[in-house]
């Protein structure tokens, strides 16, 4: 839904199904109740998740035109899709498997080809529209230098593929369509300095040769078109476990002339952590419920002088507690946006709402989407009815906007 100068909307991969027609259902269930919850009249925004098995159904014809005149008579518009999970993503055990089939690979290359086809035919034509994806890879699966070379290759010459054709389909249809990378805890792109890199080391100087020697562009130009095609996916949760400066972040960003996709407005765990170790049973306790199989929920330890500690699951942190001499955890757990505390822990929803300041003062993209994917492994106290918690999500972040 438009609220100010954004396009705000909430990401369907909260909801279960990997056919095209488990997600269609979801669709016709789920969006006329948050609809009914918000009271909204206006066109409704969806942020739409799209498995792979799912998309090479919903790109048939008949298929696409039933999907186009259902959004039509429910009056929705659908601008961003989420192309990270290519797979299955509930009920059963994800953690470092979401990033597979990674970017080395033509498996993830069709996927990403395949939902722009979808997107372009399903977007509205007067605003741009973008479709997040993983960060390369899972980086523990890449031990040694010249396996980390060998996978930077690929699969910047998987993205220049798509590059190619976003730019094609501009110079065809005159759309505005970008794939927008998004930095995670442990993925070959974890944070804001793993990303410059990527395009300065890799992602320009192996491009620029592509889009010359293809369109007979100038090496300016082409520069130029990657930045416009290939933007960040900032999930603020990713970005707030890493402890980053949001502002510096941006900053940097916009230095660089690389450009936002999209907001994923998501938030993480915070622990504070006794200097007592007598006094750290409670956090452990709070902690405990948010162990679970489904998803990987890395963590980063902060010590008393700023210096950060990595560990690869919530359990692997757990291990340590005792003895630790870290000062705060940041947990990477999708917790509901409006809750700032959990008892003896909190919520970096503060980050939100700075994120949100910033976007406002620079408008640096229009793009806005909820990502609370975690209500069916969160401790049952904080539940509500689904199409509740995600209607609440949303006037959090509405009310915050205006």
């Amino acid at each position: 839904m438009r609220v100010a100068d954004f396009h705000l909307t909430y990401c369907t991969n909260i909801h279960p199904g990997e056919s095209w027609k488990a997600t269609f259902d979801n669709l016709k269930e789920y969006i006329p109740k948050i609809k009914g919850e918000l009271y909204v009249d206006e066109a409704f925004a969806i942020g739409l998740r799209v498995s792979d098995e799912a998309s090479k159904e919903l790109i048939k014809p008949e298929k696409l035109a039933e999907l186009k005149s259902w959004l039509k008579a429910n009056n929705c518009y659908i601008f961003t899709f989420n192309g990270f999970p290519f797979g299955s993503f509930h009920r059963q055990v994800v953690k470092d498997e979401v990033h597979f089939p990674d970017w080395s690979t033509v498996a993830r290359t069709e996927y990403t080809l395949r939902l722009f086809t979808i997107l372009a035919a399903i977007m509205p034509t007067d605003m741009d529209a973008g479709i997040s994806t993983s960060p390369l890879s899972y980086k523990y699966w890449h031990k040694t230098s010249t396996d980390m070379k060998q996978l930077m290759e690929q699969s910047c010459s998987h993205i220049m593929e798509v590059v190619e054709y976003l730019y094609q389909l501009k110079l065809d249809q005159n759309l505005d369509l970008h794939l927008d990378i998004e930095p995670e805890p442990d993925g070959v792109i974890e944070d804001s300095k793993g990303l410059i890199s990527f395009y300065n080391d890799w992602l320009i100087p192996l491009g620029i040769p592509v889009l010359v020697e293809k369109f007979g562009v100038s090496a300016e130009v082409a520069e130029s078109l990657i930045k416009e095609h290939v933007r960040v996916c900032y999930d603020v949760c990713h970005f707030a476990v890493g402890y980053e400066d949001h502002e510096a972040v941006l900053d940097i960003f916009q230095k660089e002339g690389i450009k936002i996709g999209k907001f994923q407005l998501s938030a993480a765990l915070k622990a504070n952590i006794p200097v007592e170790v007598s006094q750290r049973k409670p956090v452990e306790k709070a902690l405990l419920p948010f162990v679970e199989s489904t998803y990987l929920h890395q963590v980063i330890g902060r010590l008393e002088d700023n210096t950060l500690h990595a560990y690869p699951d919530l359990p692997d942190a757990l291990l340590d507690l005792a003895t630790t001499e870290e000062i705060e955890w940041r947990v990477h757990f999708h917790v509901p946006l409006f809750l700032a505390t959990y008892g003896h822990l909190h919520s970096t929803q503060e980050d939100i709402l700075s994120v949100l300041k910033l976007n406002g003062e620079r408008k640096l993209t229009s793009h806005l989407e909820v990502e609370t994917y975690t209500w069916e492994v969160l401790p049952e106290d904080i539940h509500l009815s689904l199409d509740q918690s995600i209607a609440r999500e949303l006037n959090w972040v509405k009310n915050h906007i205006e």
